[in-house]
């Protein structure tokens, strides 16, 4: 299948919204389409073999509308026509304004029998007044109407022309035809197209501060970069730039691409697309991504993804999807919308003969189908979902949270349990060697040695672990033979001919080797939130080695948070019970599910779907894509893989579990502003044409009503820019911080004096100096106070305070 989106030009309600899909899909090959009244676009899912683009445009036009391509050239143009569209509507309906005003003064003056004001109840004076009005600036409804007539797919400017046609005509048969006049209703046909041109000005204005989000990513893009071309800086369109240019990037400039950098050493404002406020620190090597702002220092970057493949491209393409989307509640809108305009033309023609036949009152008969006619106007019905959806996602987009679609966004408010999995969604998905226990009497050194050796062949984030531990610590790796992994178990191999097994107990108890020496000692390390692996030979167990990943700021406030909306937490995770309640009791999760090896997480979801529960699953891995997509909702932290984001719903560009509770929030919020929308797109129509056909309703009073019923759905969906998060988060984060204080570090903090910072890329450059050092949990530096304070591991201390401070003259500082 293929997708495409079309711009389509003519639309003003929800039944021009059923026609144009109705249009496409008497196509062959076409799978979905969906038409988003408030962007004016239409979304297209099609088998190229069975029907093409053109097709596909040709049957938009004969529906009675016009369609096109967008593209990336004419998106600035779009935006241009669309300011001169604005600015047209805007002399039209002052122009209407001025010219229907002297009718309106006519109706008070006869109302009130102004005697001195009777004069304008001169129905040649009137005719005047009212003529342009009609047939120049309202030409736009009958030209709308014509169309919808030769489609026959009546819609809004069918009913606008026909009230207010029905008003002028009949208001000239009284006032130069009929020989006794029954009254002028010039006024109501003139006030009715000013007020209808009025509410679309304010509905058109409204509707671009519903893309202001799109507009916003976009504007991140700068247009030119500077490139090295035959040694020489270039300054070229970034659409000119391809894979392995080499870009020049400035202090001050954006980032025009996704690269690496190739030299120099700056730090990156992300914020934009991640929503972090802190400036990354970027040294060769390192990534950065375009759209985001260099700090300080000129780099030269490696251009790797270009236009399209870009990350910013990739957001941009996400949230247009997203917002241009339905929600599965906006089916039944759509339905009453395909035959909302007929069944209005056939009470209107009802009311008029009910008036006409059973109270032989013409006159009123005339006036109640012309406010039967004038207040049904589809707008709003059409309006209610897409524009709450548009700034629903567009605020998810500047928080760094992409929502896939509509449906997405529907769904996420119903999740009742969230599954979060444990390494790189609660811990920071860098586990660190913390003790090496030896069981045999050998020294801690050469075990370690052995095991760093058999995990390097290993891509396991725990191997990972050992290994850098022991290249921090200086030894030489010895070469293994005959290695093997058994994945969520363990590994295989020889060294000098000795065959050595590391692992999990499950995986020494298969190979045979006892565990009565290590069992007390090993339940104790687990009881501390450590994750151990056992080092043996074929006969017995060497070594217990203890490995733990600190947690990620603020994943206690995100569980505390989670909770606060009244959902279930789970942890998910291989370790064994011991650690993983550990690390659940310090971030407050009760629900562990432990022992869980990479194939079983999604069979873990399935479970609890079940029982009847809402699911939500977060991760960040390769191993969690499953999981991702068996859950009712996927959320993926932007931080892992791109397998990960792509099998998920929602993606959290910042990882940080308090963007999942916003995530939630946001979308329980959208959808109440999607329901009072609905709520009274069908209230304001149900008691509208009843009272309108009784004629209880005056035909101005009608005008203005269905002017500004669309305005307000509209102005309903822009109050969820004010979203902001409700939650004691300061407090939340102060538990927090003690309890990291007292149960993780038992208060082995660390603080040490720096002369030689004066700026921001001194205080991260010292920062990153001290968090590099083996047993350095965690590290702030304060530029004010020329203070570093490091949070190290307990019985740590001695040992790595002279590691921290050679850490910090390294990095060109001088430690007090």
């Amino acid at each position: 299948m293929e997708i495409i989106q079309l711009q389509v030009q003519g639309m003003t309600c929800a039944s021009c919204v059923a026609h144009v899909e109705k249009g496409i899909k008497k196509n062959d090959g076409i799978d979905m389409a969906s038409v988003n009244l408030a962007t004016e676009r239409a979304t297209v899912s099609f088998d190229p073999g069975q029907t093409d683009i053109g097709s596909i445009i040709r049957s938009i036009e004969d529906a009675g509308y016009s369609a096109s391509v967008p593209d990336e050239v004419g998106e600035h143009a779009e935006a241009e026509e669309r300011k001169r569209h604005l600015k047209s509507l805007k002399r039209q309906t002052i122009l209407s304004a001025a010219l229907s005003f002297p009718l309106l003064v006519a109706m008070f003056a006869g109302l009130f029998k102004i005697e001195a004001l009777m004069f304008l109840h001169n129905p040649l004076l009137q005719l005047l007044f009212a003529a342009p009005v009609q047939f120049y600036i309202g030409a736009r409804f009958y030209r709308g109407a014509w169309k919808s007539l030769l489609s026959l797919n009546p819609g809004m400017d069918m009913l606008v022309a026909l009230g207010t046609s029905s008003a002028f005509f009949y208001s000239i048969y009284n006032g130069f035809i009929a020989a006794e006049s029954t009254g002028l209703y010039f006024e109501a046909s003139a006030i009715i197209i000013t007020l209808v041109l009025l509410g679309k000005y304010f509905e058109t204005r409204a509707k671009g501060r519903t893309s202001e989000a799109i507009q916003k990513l976009m504007g991140l893009q700068p247009k030119v970069a500077l490139i090295e071309r035959d040694g020489q800086a270039v300054e070229v369109p970034i659409s000119d730039i391809v894979p392995g240019d080499i870009v020049l990037i400035r202090p001050g400039d954006r980032v025009p691409v996704d690269g690496s950098v190739l030299e120099g050493a700056t730090a990156v404002d992300e914020s934009m697309i991640t929503g972090e406020s802190m400036p990354v620190e970027k040294q060769p090597g390192d990534p950065v991504v375009s759209g985001t702002v260099n700090s300080y220092g000129s780099i030269r970057i490696t251009a790797e993804h270009v236009g399209k493949d870009s990350v910013l491209s990739r957001i941009i393409s996400v949230v247009e999807e997203a917002q241009g989307s339905k929600a599965p509640i906006q089916k039944l809108a759509d339905r009453v919308a395909a035959v909302f305009v007929p069944v209005v033309l056939g009470i209107a023609v009802v009311t008029l003969l009910i008036w006409w036949l059973a109270f032989g009152s013409v006159s009123q008969g005339i006036i109640a189908a012309v406010a039967v006619l004038v207040i049904a106007c589809p707008c709003a019905l059409g309006l209610a979902t897409p524009t709450a959806i548009m700034v629903g996602t567009g605020i998810g987009a500047q928080r760094g949270i992409l929502i896939g679609n509509g449906e997405i966004l529907q769904s996420a408010e119903k999740i009742t349990a969230i599954v979060l999995d444990k390494t790189g969604t609660i811990t920071q998905g860098k586990p660190r060697l913390q003790e090496v226990v030896p069981l045999d009497g050998s020294s801690p050194d050469t075990l370690l040695q052995v095991a760093a050796s058999l995990e390097h062949g290993s891509e396991h984030p725990l191997a990972r672990a050992i290994v850098d531990a022991a290249e921090t610590a200086g030894q030489s790796l010895r070469n293994v033979e005959g290695f093997t992994a058994v994945p969520g178990r363990g590994i295989r191999g020889k060294i000098d001919g000795i065959a050595y097994t590391v692992g999990t107990e499950r995986f020494m108890q298969e190979a045979g080797i006892p565990s009565e020496a290590y069992t007390l000692k090993k339940v104790a390390l687990e009881s501390s939130g450590n994750t151990v692996v056992v080092l043996a030979d074929t006969e017995k167990p060497l070594a217990l080695i203890a490995i733990s990943d600190s947690l990620k700021d603020h994943s206690r406030t995100g569980v505390s948070m989670l909770k606060a909306l009244g959902l279930d937490v789970y942890m998910i995770t291989g370790d064994n019970h011991r650690t993983a309640a550990a690390i659940g009791k310090r971030v407050g999760i009760d629900h562990i599910l432990s022992e869980v090896l990479p194939e079983g997480k999604a069979d873990k979801v399935k479970e609890l779907q079940e029982q009847g529960k809402v699911v939500a699953m977060v991760g960040d891995g390769i191993n969690d894509a499953p999981a991702l997509a068996t859950a009712d909702t996927g959320i993926a932290m932007g931080e892992g893989s791109d397998i990960a984001i792509e099998s998920a719903d929602i993606t959290l560009m910042r990882g940080d579990l308090r963007e999942i509770a916003a995530a939630i929030e946001l979308s329980r919020r959208t959808m109440k502003k999607i329901r009072q929308n609905l709520f009274w797109a069908f209230f304001y129509n149900s008691v509208g044409i009843p009272f309108a056909a009784l004629g209880l309703l005056n035909p101005i009073i009608a005008g203005a009503a269905m002017a500004f019923s669309s305005v307000s759905v509209v102005t309903n969906a822009l109050s969820l820019r004010k979203f902001r998060m409700e939650f004691p988060v300061e407090e939340y984060e102060k538990e927090e911080s003690n309890d990291v204080q007292t149960n993780v570090t038992g208060g082995n903090d660390m603080k040490i004096t720096v002369e030689g910072m004066t700026c921001n890329h001194c205080r991260m450059s010292v920062e990153k100096a001290v968090r590099s050092v083996a047993g350095v949990n965690e590290a702030t530096v304060s530029l004010e106070e020329k203070l570093v304070t490091a949070v190290v591991e307990p019985g740590a201390k001695a040992a790595v305070e002279q590691q921290i401070r050679e850490a910090i003259t390294e990095a060109g500082y001088t430690p007090v």
